[in-house]
Order: C-alpha cells, then structure tokens, then sequence
C-alpha cells in the first residue's frame, strides 16, 4: 500500500472512532437531559408540598411575637 492510503485508512478509522464517540456522548447526554427534566418536576412538586405545610415567613421583624425570654 502506498502512504497516501495509509494515510486515508487512518483516517477512516479515526472518523469511524469520532463517529461513535459521538454518538455514546449523545445518549449519555439525551439520558442525562431527562433524569435532569424528571429531577426538576420533583423539585416543583417538593417545593409545592413544602408551601402547603410551611407557614409563611414574615418579612418585617416587628411582625414576628417576642422571645420567650421577654
């Protein structure tokens, strides 16, 4: 064989191994999106569960009843 086909073999095989390594990375990272969506929804819910049983923090010091102390 002459370089000149070395050289496009090679390179062949390196786009061959570019070609999969694509792809691995964009199923880890279509995956990696959805457990990201899923976590989000979670959170939301979590965040509207913690409002229902929370009672509301008051801004303004003043509005809050002295210590126990007083």
């Amino acid at each position: 064989m002459s370089s000149i086909e070395e050289q496009l073999i090679d390179l062949q095989t390196q786009v061959a191994f570019q070609d999969d390594t694509i792809q691995a990375l964009n199923d880890a990272l279509s995956s990696q999106q959805i457990e990201i969506e899923r976590l989000t929804r979670m959170v939301k819910i979590i965040n509207g569960q913690i409002k229902q049983f929370a009672p509301e923090q008051s801004s303004n010091p003043s509005d809050e009843p002295p210590p126990p102390h007083y």
